[in-house]
This record gives C-alpha cells, sequence and structure tokens, in this order.
C-alpha cells in the first residue's frame, strides 16, 4: 500500500491518535495547585518583579532555568488596557510585548476579567489553537493518505508550534488564525479572510506579511491597497495607543539583519555547539531544525508559482528567513522556529498539494524532532514533596534547610534529610487553617526522631531500616506553617569518601490533606 493510498477510515484513525498523543504529552505538565502555569516559563529571577496576582495566586516558578517570554504577555492579560503602573516594573520591555495584545486579551476575555482564570487560561491558550489549527489544516490539506498526514502532522509538531505551546507564546495562536484566514480566502469568503489576517497581526507582527497570498492581479491595485490598509490598521492604531500609554522604545529592527548574515551566524555557532555544548541532543535536533527550514526556503526558491497564493506566502517568508538577525537564531531551537511558522504551513500545503517528491517532504519537517524535545522534558521542582487543591484552597508542602533534593521514581519518590531539617507549607487562601502531611519514614540505621511545629510537638518515635507511615497535623496561620524534624544521633555516610551524602532519614511518598473548613 503506497504512501498516497491508504482507507479514509485508517487515516482517520491515524489523525486521532496524534492529537491523542499531543494531548498526553501536554497533560504531563498539569499541577493540582499550579494547572499549566509551568508552560510561562516563570524564573525566580522574574520572581520579586512579578504582579499582584501572580503573587497572591499559585502560578509555577522555575528556580534555576531562566524565564522566557510567555510570563510577559500573561501578566498582560491581567491588564490588556495597559494602565495599570504594576506592569512596567514586571516586563522586559512593555512597549515592545504590549504591541502583541490579541493572545492576552483573548484570555482576559474569556475568563471575563476574573483573576483566578485568566493565567489558566492564557496557559492553555496555545493548546487550544493547536487543536484548532489541526482541524483547519486537515481541511485545507484534504488528508485522506498518509502522505496528507505527514504534511499535516509536520506543521502541529513542529519545532514552532510545540515550542510555542511549550512556552505559552503568541506564534501558535497566530498562525491558527492565519490558517482560517486562507481557508475563508479559498472558499471565497474574503472578508473573513482580511479581517483573520488583520487580527493575526495583533497577536504577531510578522504575519501581515500573509497579505501576499490574499492579493490578486494586478498587483498594484486599488482593491490591493485597500486589502493592505483594512489588515495593517488595527496593528497600527493599536501601537499608536501603546506609544501613548506606554514610555520606551517598542523597536525591534535589531531582530533584522543584512540578508544571510543571521543565517550564517546560527551555522556557525551551531558548529560551535557541536564541538562545545554538552546538550548534544539540543545541538544535533536544532541542527535538523535548521535543515528543514532550508529545505523549506528552497522548495519556494526552485518552483516558482506566482499565481499559487501558497507559493507567494512562502516566497514572502523566505525572504524573511535570510533578513532575521541573531537574536532570532540563536539558541536552541532558537525563535526563528516560531517565527518561520507560516514558511512551514506554506510549505506543507504546496508540497502536498503539488505531489512533490516524498524526499522534499521528509527533509522540509526536520523540524519535528526539536519540536518533540521542546515538548518532551517536563521540568519539577526538586524541593516539592506534596501538593493539593480542594475546598477552595490550594497548599504546596517544600523542603527547607536540611534536606537533599527529592529523588523522583517510577513508584516512589523520597528525600533524604540531615539530622535537623525543615518542611515549608504555602497556602493561597492566607487564612487560618489546618492541614495533615501523610508519609513514610525509613533511616539506615535505628534512630529516634522527633517532629514539631510551633505549637510543640506533634509526633515522636523510632525509625528504622524498614518504612514507617506517619501523619501529623499542623495548623496554618496567613497561609504559612513550618514542620521541623529532629534526631539526637549522628547521620550516616552515603559512601566512603569526601563526596559522600550525610544521610540520617528519608521522608517518602508525602500526601496533603486539606480537612474541609
Amino acid at each position: 500500500m503506497s504512501l498516497g493510498n491508504h482507507p479514509a477510515r485508517f487515516v482517520r484513525v491515524l489523525g486521532l491518535a496524534t492529537v491523542a498523543v499531543f494531548l498526553v504529552l501536554v497533560a504531563r505538565f498539569w499541577h493540582p495547585v499550579y494547572g499549566f502555569t509551568s508552560f510561562l516559563q516563570l524564573d525566580s529571577s522574574n520572581d520579586t518583579a512579578k504582579i499582584a496576582a501572580f503573587r497572591e495566586r499559585p502560578v509555577f516558578v522555575y528556580r534555576d532555568t531562566g524565564g522566557y517570554d510567555g510570563l510577559y504577555y500573561a501578566q498582560i492579560a491581567y491588564h490588556p488596557s495597559l494602565t495599570s503602573p504594576e506592569l512596567a516594573p514586571a516586563m522586559d520591555s512593555l512597549a515592545y510585548r504590549a504591541r502583541r495584545i490579541l493572545p492576552p486579551l483573548l484570555a482576559w476575555t474569556l475568563a471575563a476579567g476574573n483573576p483566578d482564570w485568566i493565567v489558566h487560561i492564557y496557559s492553555l491558550l496555545n493548546v487550544a489553537a493547536w487543536l484548532a489549527l489541526a482541524l483547519i489544516l486537515w481541511r485545507l490539506l484534504a488528508v485522506d493518505s498518509v502522505r496528507g498526514w505527514l504534511a499535516w502532522a509536520g506543521v502541529l509538531f513542529s519545532a514552532g508550534a510545540l515550542s510555542s505551546v511549550r512556552l505559552a507564546l503568541t506564534d501558535l495562536v497566530a498562525l491558527a488564525i492565519l490558517a482560517g484566514a486562507l481557508l475563508a480566502a479559498e472558499r471565497g469568503r474574503r472578508g473573513w479572510a482580511l479581517g483573520s489576517l488583520a487580527a493575526a497581526g495583533l497577536a504577531r507582527e510578522s504575519s501581515l506579511l500573509t497579505l501576499t497570498g490574499l492579493v490578486e492581479r494586478p498587483w498594484f491595485s486599488r482593491r490591493n491597497l485597500f486589502r493592505a490598509i483594512v489588515a495593517v490598521a488595527p496593528l497600527a492604531a493599536w501601537v499608536l495607543y501603546v506609544n501613548w500609554r506606554v514610555s520606551g522604545t517598542s523597536n525591534g529592527l535589531y531582530n533584522f539583519t543584512w540578508p544571510v548574515t543571521g543565517y550564517i551566524g546560527k551555522w556557525a555557532g551551531l558548529v560551535s555547539g557541536l564541538r562545545f555544548e554538552s546538550e548534544r541532543l539540543a545541538v544535533w535536533t536544532t541542527v535538523l531544525a535548521t535543515i528543514g527550514l532550508t529545505v523549506q526556503a528552497a522548495y519556494f526558491l526552485v518552483h516558482r508559482r506566482p499565481d499559487d497564493r501558497w507559493w507567494r506566502i512562502g516566497l514572502g517568508y523566505t525572504a524573511l528567513l535570510l533578513l532575521l538577525g541573531a537574536p532570532v537564531w540563536e539558541g536552541y531551537p532558537g525563535a526563528a522556529t516560531r517565527v518561520l511558522l507560516p514558511l512551514n504551513l506554506a510549505f506543507n500545503v504546496l508540497a502536498h498539494r503539488s505531489r512533490a517528491a516524498l524526499a522534499w517532504l521528509l527533509a522540509g519537517n526536520l523540524t519535528v524532532f526539536a519540536g518533540l524535545l521542546a515538548l518532551g522534558h517536563v521540568s519539577h521542582d526538586q524541593r516539592e514533596i506534596a501538593a493539593v487543591s480542594e475546598h477552595g484552597t490550594a497548599c504546596v508542602a517544600r523542603l527547607g534547610d536540611g534536606w537533599y533534593d527529592v529523588e523522583r521514581g517510577w513508584r516512589h519518590d523520597r528525600a533524604w534529610s540531615r539530622p535537623a531539617s525543615r518542611v515549608d507549607l504555602q497556602s493561597w487562601s492566607q487564612r487560618d487553617q489546618p492541614v495533615q502531611l501523610e508519609f513514610f519514614l525509613r533511616s539506615l540505621v535505628r534512630r529516634s526522631l522527633t517532629i514539631r511545629d510551633a505549637r510543640g510537638v506533634l509526633w515522636t518515635g523510632t525509625v528504622g531500616p524498614e518504612k514507617l507511615p506517619v501523619a501529623v497535623s499542623t495548623r496554618l496561620v496567613a497561609g504559612k506553617g513550618q514542620l521541623e524534624f529532629l534526631t539526637p544521633e549522628p547521620a550516616v555516610a552515603e559512601s566512603p569518601g569526601p563526596k559522600g551524602r550525610q544521610l540520617a532519614f528519608a521522608l517518602y511518598d508525602a500526601h496533603l490533606v486539606l480537612p474541609e473548613p
């Protein structure tokens, strides 16, 4: 059975299985307290500058990875009018970030302004955009074969698409709207197409390059000029509003450079990364992604079809590829994979419809490896031992002084302690309430152990090599609590040598219980 001849039912099942794989990858990021806010990539370096809503509600904070752009757009979603004075200190550049207002405004609107919902809705906007794009692209490609599925999945699992999901950015939202605009254009609904393109420009400015796919011969006509004005006007008006409301520069020209120089710099960086970078998988998948983008651009340069809207779109983004500067290319895989998502879309539609050689289709979709890597790794807080959200209260238990990081396994999570240690409890309700922590204790040798809080001793007993179930109840005061673990016997060396850890006892599989108020 060839790639171009498969039963329609088999192809539909393959498509549904692909969607299921995506949803499983996304579900792995869910947290009982933080939801999907780990997508925002809020780092401890940004923790002190975040807006009040992010301090008053549980938002996941990375301890050592570095922040990324999604955290800025999510905070703008709380103040889409840009009038709040707390926005500017929380941004790297409010004037620059505020231009992409559509996703933050959409989150605020869908949440009906409810501050408890905004951050969670924004965190999942790209997931919704991915699902919408999957449906629209299935129709654009008229998927009825494995070959069509390859083109479809090549867009959805590209580095740009999955990176946008993973980092809660605006790129995939813009692409889904663009795909809808082009589907409307192909069905003769020019008004919808033009309005959708204008909306996409408010999610990412470079989306307006897709205007080349909506114009018609003669190219320099009044009708095309009118279309250009309609498409650009909303973004232009919003930029004027941003400049009026926000001080500072929003210039993004540093993202561009002389033709090809940024592209050459990318390859120079990759060659260096292959020699010196420790994260070899990230480098190699970025090499494949860059090859994939190169193949996509080459396809439009080799196959000239000026009367085909998809060819004109692809050529426009090929020109953009050649002009991108170092800030867009740098990193693994780099922002270029997201900026050039419309190139990816146009390539797969045109290559599939024109029955291009399978080698073109496969080589042009080499970005999927970097995409799967972006969504493949789930980061955990190595100090968190338990979390619960029930009865209107969210509570997290984290290791304080005296503990080594949590060791997570398939069956059990555990953390080893020195002779004296502390567990910190935090609730976002800010009220006084009881909480119970259940866990198992174990020690390499038999020892006595006491657990206490601010009121006194909660539990005392003997711990040995066998795991011992323990449950202690304490009370949170203004949303905070603390448990102290103390043993008078000295720690035992994990292994001979100066680098061996000093281990007193271990805590296994902690679980929080919040009594009903």
